[in-house]
């Protein structure tokens, strides 16, 4: 049984989670974790034994001086909670960790025993992944879930992703076998300038949760973050008439394929976050599931790789499927 001392009676809990590593690109899914826990002076309250699910020689613990003593930070996951104020207080349980290199049942079953204990009502999973998505459009967040009636009422997708997974999809799965109602939201990131920070995918993440769980979400300096990253980016691939070619044929095949994309509903959606801001408040409606926005801080100064060689770069596929988490 997990005992939590010091941890208040939450108010309609819903747990975040997020996990550096094969599910991160970009950083975008671990920096919206960190975004969360500064934006709201999240207060740590647990962390798992690093010796039960991690290899110290793939994660390295780090050692720093405090006050002239050295100590040693070790790999692993930890719990914060925060309070979010307003009309309609709630708490978010905020997990941030790295993914785990074994024992990933035990690992699962261990943050479900938390959710239990806290009363979490829902899990949220962030992740990104490498896409053929240009860096000039929204970035693309699809919201996925293997509960079907979780998919009608919050407007997602049921997965259909086969292959292999990460802990992200792993935490999903042992969600739903265990009666707890989870959703993943996935960022594409660009893959020719996958080096992290990637800001507009970390608010795109950011934004699309705000609307799933109907809170405001202070963005603090994010949004110029992403346009100062989105300029940058603008300023590499510039330098390089390939790359410059590769994100103008990925703007067109993202353009063409997203035509129905400019509906009432979308409209509605993208004024609905207006209100909600302008008001400081919830919009009026239910929430809905919106288009990734742009988002945040300045790129490496590292060149964009160049793309892979195709005879036809608008057969590449398009953005990556989400897989099951």
């Amino acid at each position: 049984m997990i005992e939590l001392e010091g941890v208040p009676e939450l108010i309609d809990p819903v747990m975040v989670a997020a996990f550096e590593g094969w599910n991160d690109a970009g950083d975008a899914a671990s920096t919206a974790i960190a975004h969360l826990e500064r934006e709201w002076k999240g207060e740590v309250f647990a962390a798992l034994d690093a010796e039960d699910y991690y290899d110290f020689q793939v994660n390295r613990p780090t050692v720093w001086l405090d006050g002239g003593v050295r100590k040693i930070t070790w790999p692993t996951t930890r719990l914060s909670v925060v309070r979010v104020g307003g009309d309609k207080p709630r708490d978010l349980v905020l997990v941030r960790g790295i993914e785990p290199s074994m024992r990933w049942r035990s690992f699962c079953n261990e943050l479900l025993g938390f959710a239990h204990e806290l009363g979490v009502e829902m899990v949220v999973i962030l992740g990104a992944l490498l896409g053929d998505t240009p860096h000039t459009r929204p970035v693309p967040v699809s919201g996925v879930t293997s509960d079907p009636d979780l998919a009608r009422r919050l407007n997602l997708e049921e997965t259909r992703y086969e292959g292999p997974t990460g802990i992200v999809g792993i935490l999903q799965e042992a969600c739903t076998h265990a009666g707890v109602p989870a959703v993943s939201l996935w960022a594409a990131v660009p893959h020719y300038v996958s080096q992290p920070p990637n800001p507009k995918a970390t608010l795109a993440l950011l934004n699309r949760l705000e609307d799933l769980i109907d809170l405001r979400i202070p963005l603090g300096e994010l949004a110029e973050d992403a346009r100062a990253w989105q300029v940058g980016v603008d300023q590499l691939a510039s330098e390089d008439s390939e790359v410059a070619e590769y994100v103008q044929t990925l703007e067109e095949a993202r353009d063409t394929a997203e035509l129905p994309e400019a509906s009432g509903e979308a409209i509605a959606r993208e004024f609905e976050r207006y209100l909600r801001r302008r008001d400081g408040g919830t919009a009026p409606g239910a929430p809905g599931i919106a288009p990734g926005g742009a988002g945040s801080a300045g790129p490496s100064q590292t060149r964009p790789p160049r793309p892979p060689k195709r005879e036809d770069p608008s057969d590449g596929g398009g953005d990556a499927e989400a897989e099951d988490g």
